[in-house]
């Protein structure tokens, strides 16, 4: 393992170690959780499903990192408490989001599949949250070891969705993940993608391998996340000084819970 992941995951043994004491003392971030859907009365529930912590549970599950930024029973985050549901035309794909936040259909980007779609989903003020992409052509799985980079999984929960599995696939999740730079960059979304071996990447992808013909799909902020030269635009990504101020993000107040709460709520007709 090259001194760069040494020192993330001594940054990471510090913020695990961190967490835990605010289980016991309110002091540092809480852990990371997911408040589920209320019911027909509006009443927004709880449940919690934390990211593994230990090396073999976070690679089989999240991306193939080594190394989480969380450990623990999380607590859960309330969720906005008035959802609708978008459709596209066609009712080929569907996903609940707050009701004052806006999803819009755009024209997708040059070189998709015939039939592509892209919405993009906003806030009031007009803030980008997230877009669902259908039809993406296949993204390359090259690597060179000279432009790995450490990542690390801040959260990461099981989700229901359809995708093709196959080489270099796990299950489904709805992820949060940074990757080392000059900064710590972070990305949401699903994925049914391994993110790389050894803790190390090139991209974290936020992609869902899509069935023969069809293209793959992606629900997140961005398509995929790297380390961006300090001359690189990184909106809609984000960055952060430490893997601390990363967790607090994921762990405090409302906006990573109404992103995660919309991006599980996917559903893929093929």
């Amino acid at each position: 393992m090259s001194g760069m992941a040494t020192t993330v995951r001594s940054g990471v043994s510090l913020l695990v170690a961190g967490a835990f004491l605010a289980g016991c003392s309110n002091a540092g971030p809480v852990q990371p959780g997911w408040t589920a859907q209320p019911g027909p009365s509006g009443a927004a529930g709880s449940s919690a499903s934390a990211p593994a912590s230990d090396a073999s549970s976070t690679a089989a599950s999240d991306g193939a990192a080594p190394a989480s930024a969380s450990s623990g029973a999380p607590q859960a985050v309330g969720t906005a408490s008035a959802w609708k549901t978008f459709s596209d035309a066609g009712r080929t794909v569907s996903f609940d989001l707050p009701e004052d936040w806006v999803a819009q259909s755009v024209t997708p980007e040059e070189g998709t599949l015939p039939g592509a779609l892209k919405i993009e989903v906003k806030k009031p003020d007009g803030t980008f949250m997230a877009a669902l992409r259908t039809g993406l052509p296949p993204s390359s799985a090259e690597c060179p070891e000279a432009s790995r980079r450490a990542y690390t999984v801040v959260s990461s929960v099981p989700v229901e969705v359809s995708a093709t599995g196959g080489e270099g696939t796990i299950p489904p999740r709805a992820v949060f993940r940074v990757i080392q730079g000059y900064k710590y960059f972070g990305s949401y979304g699903l994925t049914n993608v391994a993110g790389g071996t050894d803790g190390q990447a090139c991209e974290l992808r936020n992609i869902l391998r899509g069935p023969a013909g069809k293209g793959d799909y992606s629900f997140g902020d961005v398509v995929s996340v790297k380390a961006f030269a300090p001359d690189e635009k990184v909106a809609p990504a984000k960055a952060f000084d430490t893997l601390d101020q990363a967790a607090r993000y994921a762990n405090e107040g409302t906006e990573f819970a109404n992103v995660q709460r919309m991006l599980m709520s996917l559903k893929i007709k093929n």
